[in-house]
């Protein structure tokens, strides 16, 4: 089973990072298998074969995007992205299906889902929309 931690592993031609054509800043590679899982009707999106990045900034509204600047935005998604909304029933964790609110009013889940991450319990890959362990996204407490 894939570490859900670790970066998404690119072939040599895809760099780690990119930048967003939206905002320009460098983001993370995203594996297409977590894109797939979270685009609405992945069929009708014509992704190419190239590396594809993960924009994490609240304030974009830009989701994935390639390195050849296609963009796919929040409104193309059926997953609703935690870390770029605000609201207290949004979630940090999919796995767990633990929201922002959850996570900050009990410290202990946060525990389970580690505990459940080291057990390879969890399904970050695809589950997430950044396909990263989600224990990065809890409140800090």
């Amino acid at each position: 089973m894939p570490d859900c931690c670790a970066d998404a592993e690119v072939n040599e031609m895809t760099p780690r990072k990119y930048r967003c054509p939206v905002n320009g800043r460098e983001y993370r590679a995203v594996h297409l298998k977590t894109m797939l899982h979270h685009i609405r009707q992945p069929w009708k999106v014509p992704l190419r074969e190239q590396g594809y990045f993960f924009c994490s900034d609240r304030e974009c509204d830009v989701v994935y995007f390639g390195q050849d600047g296609a963009i796919i935005p929040k409104s193309a998604l059926r997953t609703k992205v935690g870390i770029k909304e605000d609201g207290a029933d949004d979630l940090v964790c999919y796995c767990f299906g633990v929201t922002r609110q959850e996570a900050e009013r009990n410290s202990s889940i946060r525990s389970f889902v580690a505990d459940k991450t080291k057990e390879s319990m969890c399904s970050c890959e695809t589950s997430n929309p950044s396909g990263v362990c989600c224990l990065v996204n809890f409140p800090r407490q």
